[in-house]
């Protein structure tokens, strides 16, 4: 299997750093609410600054979603979304330990982390425009094809994974209580995106080590080496 963007995608977006592992041996048993409340008060804090568009990563997804020619107010990132929900209702909804675990995160440092089920996937995952023909599976059990030209998350069968880059993801890979190998994404487009994006793949590979295994594939991908291989 691998994960890559394609190269249409770094050549409009060359400030683009993104950071993924693969952790294998998940359940849905772990503890971890003892790691969430540093998270969202991190998340408290940086709210209590002003305005989540105005954080630095998130303009820099609103500049990104404008240059999509989407409408950034209508399509909002993962991580933009998140923080609006957290400011209204001050905690989040428990959904799987590890998912839990990656919105906290994501909230602390303003940047989507999305987390794949491995075991829908087929062969592989490219961040891609789309051709037209390929298939996404809505939350409402819908089936959706993405307009050529929108930039998803695809697989060798022509799922996909994730529509409009981080705005939302499929149906079909989202974390269950019986997956047990996952692939962990985060993406920055801002200034010192590398350095956030690192952070987050250290707090969260930490974690993870203890609560499940250690990562088996962890990296930051660039231009230059933009795809990462694993079993």
């Amino acid at each position: 299997m691998y994960f890559y963007h394609a190269t249409e995608i770094w050549e409009q977006f060359p400030q683009l750093v993104p950071g993924l592992m693969v952790v294998d041996g998940i359940n849905p048993d772990a503890d971890i609410e003892k790691y969430l409340e540093p998270w969202y008060q991190r998340a408290r804090e940086r709210l209590g600054q002003g305005p989540e568009s105005q954080m630095p990563e998130v303009a820099s997804w609103r500049n990104a979603y404008s240059q999509m020619g989407l409408k950034p107010s209508k399509y909002r990132s993962a991580a933009e979304a998140l923080l609006r929900r957290f400011k209204r209702e001050n905690d989040l909804p428990r959904l799987h330990p590890l998912v839990d675990l990656c919105n906290a995160v994501s909230l602390a440092f303003a940047l989507p982390v999305a987390v794949f089920d491995l075991d829908n996937v087929e062969q592989y995952i490219e961040v891609r425009h789309a051709i037209g023909d390929e298939q996404y599976l809505a939350f409402n059990n819908e089936i959706e094809t993405p307009a050529p030209g929108e930039v998803i998350f695809a697989d060798a069968a022509k799922q996909v994974h994730a529509r409009r880059w981080t705005f939302r993801q499929s149906r079909r890979s989202t974390i269950r209580p019986e997956t047990t190998r996952v692939l962990i994404l985060s993406e920055g487009l801002h200034e010192t995106a590398d350095q956030d994006v690192r952070t987050v793949l250290d707090l969260l590979s930490e974690v993870i080590t203890v609560l499940w295994n250690p990562p088996q594939c962890r990296t930051v991908l660039t231009a230059e080496a933009p795809r990462a291989d694993f079993t």
